[in-house]
């Protein structure tokens, strides 16, 4: 429920208008309805602050905290978050209506990569004064991009001419999340394939000393032998 807390229309201490109020205490435990002045006063004992958490209720829910504490908790949490939103940006990639199979090959995966990251992808054909009458070569080479790429995108923007210049824009199919978590199962599969080659080792491992010790028993016997003839 705190975390639905509005700071720019929440209600504290003595701006609490309610006759009675459901108080929470600063534990969390129910203490119970009673007038806000009541409330407060058991705030203050504290040194801390009575905030209306759930306005709407009937009676509205009040809660003992530390007001400024909370607010400065939700900021941090605010700022951490941002911090790992990923900003979308559009990559340009530029292709030659002349482009050879190398270099389609090479500007496919520069695609991939960016798709991959999360980026938006503009495939772009810039054509050149006579350039111009083969414009269908041009929309040729986006749709087979768009066809080789298609299991990691989505197509925003078909080819689409603009000028001398024919473009398509493209989007990951994958959210940032999805990705986020994609990765972390990979890592933890790699994890679990290596503890289990290890374990495979080890077990090898004493395979392998577990015929040596049986050949040095008889060996260790055979000199206990000895020493009782003498």
């Amino acid at each position: 429920m705190e975390g639905r807390i509005d700071k720019r229309f929440i209600r504290t201490n003595d701006r609490i208008r309610a006759r009675e109020i459901r108080v929470i205490g600063d534990e969390g435990e129910q203490i119970g309805v009673m007038p806000p002045f009541e409330a407060l006063r058991l705030a203050r004992s504290k040194n801390l602050d009575l905030v209306e958490i759930s306005p709407t209720a009937q009676p509205p829910v009040c809660r003992i905290m530390d007001y400024g504490k909370y607010l400065y908790q939700q900021e941090k949490k605010e700022r951490e978050a941002k911090k790992h939103q990923k900003t979308i940006t559009v990559k340009e990639v530029k292709f030659r209506i002349n482009v050879d199979d190398h270099d389609y090959e090479t500007k496919k995966n520069h695609v991939l990569r960016f798709l991959d990251e999360g980026d938006k992808v503009k495939a772009t054909i810039f054509f050149r004064g006579r350039e111009m009458t083969r414009t269908g070569l041009g929309r040729t080479i986006l749709e087979r991009l768009i066809k080789d790429v298609e299991p990691q995108s989505i197509v925003e923007f078909r080819p689409r001419q603009e000028g001398n210049t024919l473009h398509a824009i493209l989007a990951p199919k994958k959210s940032a999340a999805e990705r986020e978590k994609e990765k972390e199962k990979e890592a933890k599969q790699k994890a679990k394939a290596e503890r289990q080659e290890k374990m495979l080792q080890e077990k090898m491992a004493q395979a392998k000393l577990a015929p040596e010790k049986k050949e040095e028993q008889p060996a260790a016997a055979e000199v206990s032998t000895s020493g009782s003839r003498a």
